[in-house]
């Protein structure tokens, strides 16, 4: 690879990021402004038109404000924590494949599972190094959650894997052309969606922010600029997931009006289930993970090896 190369690769990585970055703001409106339609509210409306400002002028307010220093907390533990998992969130979208960046995965699955494992680590830090009781329950119950549904989330991946025979994310739209894996699989793209809520802690499965419980969790000590990264991550992950879900059950990657008009829907339903499912319990969460979509996950592998068997005797003998 030449300089020009690597300094294309570059700028096509920081027009992304800024993109992103562009997007977590304008979903945290998109989702303010839904939820005040849902309790029969105005969302903002005051700053800019429509309120379409609010963003801004939050991040603004948060990252100029006094970072609280605790007493008591693992002081590197508690203030890096938020940076790495930020930077964690950033460096996930490497795995799409931009046209201008000329880049593509061919692991692009594996890697994906190894940023969400390394994420967890991230969530107990946090808890841990605040040095509070809230947040280490926060943390532990986060902990939890995200390691049985990247169980379940793991074996749809490899269900799906089995179809294209392929990690590469890209090869998805090849196979999606005439139908969507959305309609072949549905029972298991339905489990997906919810292993991908629990994965980025959005309720109805937000254990580790339970407000109710724990008083806002594992980021209960952290103000300013660490619960703005915090949130900025989440926003991130949540942004991601549902591009994800596009490019593996919605007719693959393509840059195109559509492509990014389903973006915005799968976003909007993470919101429309925030504003009308109320928050499970964790036994039942736990439950529901390890005695209903770990089964359905399951016998769809089996299904699925068994049809690439079929398929692949059949081929042979012609």
């Amino acid at each position: 690879m030449s300089n020009m190369d690597m300094l294309n690769y570059l700028f096509g990585m920081l027009v992304l990021m800024l993109g992103v970055l562009i997007g977590v703001a304008f979903l945290t409106l998109l989702e303010r402004k839904v939820l005040g339609y849902i309790q029969i509210r105005k969302g903002p409306n005051k700053l800019g038109v429509l309120g379409v400002l609010q963003p801004f002028s939050d991040a603004i307010k948060l990252f100029t404000k006094e970072q609280g220093v605790l007493s008591y907390s693992n002081y590197f533990s508690y203030y890096f924590s938020p940076i790495i998992g930020f930077m964690l969130s950033l460096v996930i979208w490497a795995l799409i494949p931009y046209m201008f960046n000329m880049v593509t995965f061919n692991l692009g699955v594996m890697f994906f599972l190894c940023c969400t494992s390394i994420g967890v680590y991230i969530l107990l830090i946090a808890g841990w190094s605040s040095n509070s009781n809230y947040s280490l329950l926060g943390g532990l119950r986060a902990v939890a959650q995200t390691i049985s549904y990247e169980v379940s989330l793991a074996l749809i991946l490899i269900s799906n894997l089995i179809l294209i025979m392929n990690f590469n994310l890209i090869i998805f739209s090849d196979y999606q052309m005439l139908i969507w894996f959305f309609f072949l699989t549905m029972p298991l793209s339905m489990c997906f969606f919810s292993s991908l809520l629990a994965e980025t802690n959005r309720t109805p499965f937000d254990f580790a922010e339970g407000e109710s419980e724990l008083v806002s969790g594992f980021n209960i000590e952290y103000s300013s600029g660490g619960f703005a990264l915090i949130f900025l991550a989440e926003y991130s992950s949540i942004l991601f997931m549902s591009m994800l879900f596009i490019i593996i059950y919605m007719g693959g990657f393509d840059l195109d009006f559509m492509f990014y008009l389903k973006l915005v829907f799968i976003s909007f339903f993470f919101i429309w289930v925030r504003g009308t499912l109320p928050r499970y319990r964790y036994d039942k969460l736990m439950y529901l993970c390890w005695k209903s979509y770990l089964p359905i996950s399951l016998n769809y592998l089996i299904f699925f090896l068994g049809l690439k068997m079929i398929l692949f005797y059949k081929m042979n003998l012609v």
